[in-house]
């Protein structure tokens, strides 16, 4: 009687380990003492793309480029017999995809002599992460400027655009164009100054719960009656997603400012397209500084474009201030959207090929609360 007792907790317990397993965000891999794939989670098959079953009957060697590091630390996990970490190995194939860069965790099989586990932590996310991270101190950094700024050279402006409009009173025709041209000159930098202060407002924001899909009609429709009214603006949206918990003016002047940037990106190219998209992606956690506590951000907008796309060079900087390809710009624009998002406590990132940028944001969703009890002033947030 006991040992039908025994078996059936084994069973139980074996279907809450694969439950467990299952679960873990990152491909998992047991390899046997032959090389052979003995298990494989759900992340696993997508990493590898190919079934449980199909993995189990080839060895790890089939999946992986021929000499990756991996195939090394296996053996010497075996040999060691102790787990082994090694940081940002490539494993970039035609069978994996490109920018296929890892950790890696390797461990021996303490019941299962010569076997190891093998768990894989995508560095793309990460390494975003840590940008979106830099992002947020380089505004900090502008917070500061900002505020010296406003005192510094504001104050000597006003009184060098008074001075230039009482000589302008004086002077001959011949040299009323100067005193324009000072007067011009110290309204545009205090334009920029301006522009930068809001850097420097850390006043809490004022959130509530916001159907996204009604920011994203209104800015569509700002965009198609200005600056994007010969751009083809297409929409892919999760009718189900919950609400963004945000402040819903900012929202609109963080999506403006992506989607006229994908505009300006478009040119005059007469297919131009810009996609605005909507999904649930759980599994991206944020740490919070300072404590334990972990915020998700599982709501993904993104706005995509078919533009140029952006120099490889310039994408790990492009959130930093004053860093801008255009001619007469002032890079303020993306560092603003970096600062917004931070402050609401989501991320945003770039990825960007040739004839196709798309600029990420992930933001938490509210709690509690449905795409249905948030405010719905334009749209149905349905597909289109």
């Amino acid at each position: 009687m006991s040992s039908k007792s025994d078996s059936g907790a084994a069973d139980n317990m074996g279907s809450v380990a694969m439950a467990v397993l299952n679960a873990i965000q990152n491909p998992v891999v047991m390899v046997d003492e032959a090389g052979l794939i003995a298990f494989a989670n759900w992340e696993a098959e997508a990493f590898f793309g190919a079934s449980a079953s199909h993995l189990a009957r080839h060895e790890i060697s089939t999946f992986i480029p021929f000499g990756s590091p991996l195939l090394a630390l296996i053996d010497q996990v075996r040999e060691r017999r102790g787990p082994v970490n090694e940081y940002r190995v490539d494993l970039s194939s035609p069978r994996l995809g490109q920018d296929k860069l890892v950790d890696i965790y390797v461990a021996p099989v303490s019941s299962e002599p010569g076997s190891v586990v093998i768990v894989f932590q995508e560095r793309s996310m990460a390494d975003k992460i840590d940008r979106q991270l830099t992002h947020r101190a380089a505004a900090r950094s502008v917070t500061g400027l900002a505020s010296m700024l406003a005192h510094e050279i504001k104050n000597p402006l006003s009184g060098i655009r008074g001075a230039a409009q009482l000589l302008e009173q004086s002077v001959g025709d011949d040299d009323r164009g100067l005193t324009r041209l000072i007067c011009d000159e110290t309204d545009r930098i205090v334009s920029l100054v301006d522009r930068m202060e809001v850097f420097s407002d850390e006043r809490p924001i004022d959130r509530v719960p916001v159907n996204i899909h009604s920011v994203l009609d209104h800015v569509k429709a700002v965009a198609k009656a200005g600056f994007a009214r010969n751009i083809k603006v297409t929409e892919n949206y999760d009718p189900s997603l919950p609400a963004v918990y945000a402040n819903r003016d900012q929202l609109v002047q963080i999506f403006l400012n992506l989607v006229k940037n994908a505009a300006e990106a478009i040119g005059d190219r007469s297919d131009g397209e810009i996609m605005l998209t909507t999904a649930y992606r759980p599994g991206i956690r944020l740490s919070v500084a300072g404590t334990r506590e972990k915020i998700s951000l599982p709501l993904e907008f993104c706005v995509i474009d078919n533009g140029p796309g952006v120099p490889a060079d310039l994408l790990p900087h492009l959130f930093d201030p004053f860093i801008t390809t255009k001619t007469n710009g002032t890079g303020l624009g993306l560092a603003l959207v970096a600062k917004i998002i931070g402050d609401h406590g989501g991320i945003v990132e770039c990825d960007s090929q040739n004839h196709r940028t798309t600029f990420r944001v992930l933001m938490p969703a509210s709690k509690g609360t449905t795409l249905e009890d948030a405010p719905l002033p334009n749209s149905t947030g349905t597909t289109r």
